[in-house]
């Protein structure tokens, strides 16, 4: 076999390897920018906060914080926030306890009745 086969026959496997090799790299950029695409749909979709439901003028006493407003609030008024809404789930806890108790006929506690 003649010395320019040779070269021929590695000029051929360069050239099919380089075509393989850019067919691959189109191949990986368009699935890149899909899944770039589909992020920024989600980003788009999942980005933005919910509306805040309307609310009456009289919410009951009751302080909806803003969300959010945590991070720029003192370390006490969270604190105090935590407490007041903590007591408030025990005595509604307390308060359904004492109702599904009295509907039963059963005895209640005396902590219950004590505390109302």
């Amino acid at each position: 076999m003649p010395w320019w086969s040779w070269i021929l026959l590695w000029v051929a496997l360069i050239s099919v390897s380089l075509l393989f090799y850019v067919l691959i790299g189109i191949r990986l950029f368009r699935k890149a920018m899909a899944t770039l695409r589909e992020l920024s749909e989600a980003g788009a979709k999942f980005g933005r906060l919910p509306e805040a439901p309307e609310t009456a003028e009289d919410d009951g006493g009751r302080h909806l914080p803003v969300p959010g407003s945590a991070i720029f609030a003192s370390p006490e008024q969270m604190r105090h926030d935590y407490f007041a809404a903590k007591a408030s789930r025990q005595e509604l806890r307390r308060q359904r306890r004492v109702k599904r108790k009295a509907e039963r006929g059963q005895p209640q506690s005396l902590h219950d009745i004590e505390i109302s």
